[in-house]
């Protein structure tokens, strides 16, 4: 069954949107309009929640190791998600174990977000603020979930900064995008949006696509390194999605900060 969409109350139908380097207005803007529709698995964000049940997947494979409980993987670590929409992997992390904080700068998306924790019974920290407030503020966290978010940033190099300085000693990134590649943009932007519809036009810039070296990179100069990378496929007929190694249009990395 289908979730029914999200009334916001006030103070949220305010729609109000976090300005800094970082933050595309003008995507932020979309999402905005969008954010009632996060949880109706057949609405404009059904390809994101088939992507959410691939990557927790993938996390949890990645993350349990020896653990004697891998579908507690995650207990008693902090767990921030950049830019958690409307909580899709935020809710996943929180049933991994994990303490998790959800941050966005569309004030309509932590509504969304509040709304389906507290119907589904789980505690999770949303915040309507940027990553820069939180580094302002000096917090800092286990793992750092930076998922989808890379492509829809001004300011790539701040935005990983500031992300950086939000991982612990110690602590891990998990960082998933688009390449920018010309695969990706017959696939990620004329065949999705245009051809098949499954996204909203004008959802994607190509330009903002980051290649995998390019995110390695600026890990790397904030003192991570790269442990393991996995593309993601779809296939157009079943719509679903799987893991590949080929990472020429979406893909997934983990990357551990030196201690």
């Amino acid at each position: 069954m289908n979730e029914p969409t999200i009334q916001c109350d006030k103070p949220w139908e305010l729609g109000e949107i976090h300005i800094d380097d970082t933050v595309d207005n003008e995507d932020a803007q979309r999402y905005d309009s969008l954010a009632s529709k996060w949880w109706n698995k057949e609405g404009p964000f059904w390809p994101l929640h088939r992507l959410n049940d691939l990557r927790v997947d993938y996390l949890l494979t990645k993350i349990s190791g020896s653990s004697t409980d891998p579908s507690r993987a995650l207990e008693g670590m902090h767990c921030l998600d950049v830019g958690c929409g409307g909580g899709l992997l935020s809710e996943g992390l929180a049933r991994l174990g994990a303490t998790v904080t959800g941050i966005d700068v569309v004030e309509k998306n932590i509504c969304a977000a509040r709304q389906h924790a507290s119907k589904s019974g789980l505690t999770i920290d949303y915040r309507f603020a940027s990553a820069s407030e939180l580094c302002e503020a000096g917090e800092q966290f286990d793992w750092v979930f930076n998922m989808e978010v890379v492509e829809h940033v001004n300011n790539f190099s701040e935005f990983m900064r500031q992300c950086s300085r939000l991982t612990r000693s110690g602590g891990h990134m998990a960082v998933a995008t688009i390449n920018r590649t010309p695969v990706s943009y017959f696939t990620a932007i004329i065949g999705a949006e245009y051809v098949l519809r499954w996204l909203p036009k004008g959802t994607h810039q190509w330009k903002k696509f980051r290649r995998p070296d390019e995110v390695s990179a600026s890990l790397l100069k904030e003192g991570f390194s790269v442990y393991d990378k996995k593309g993601v496929s779809v296939n157009p007929i079943t719509c679903n999605f799987s893991l590949t190694n080929s990472t020429r249009v979406n893909y997934m990395l983990l990357a551990h900060k030196a201690a």
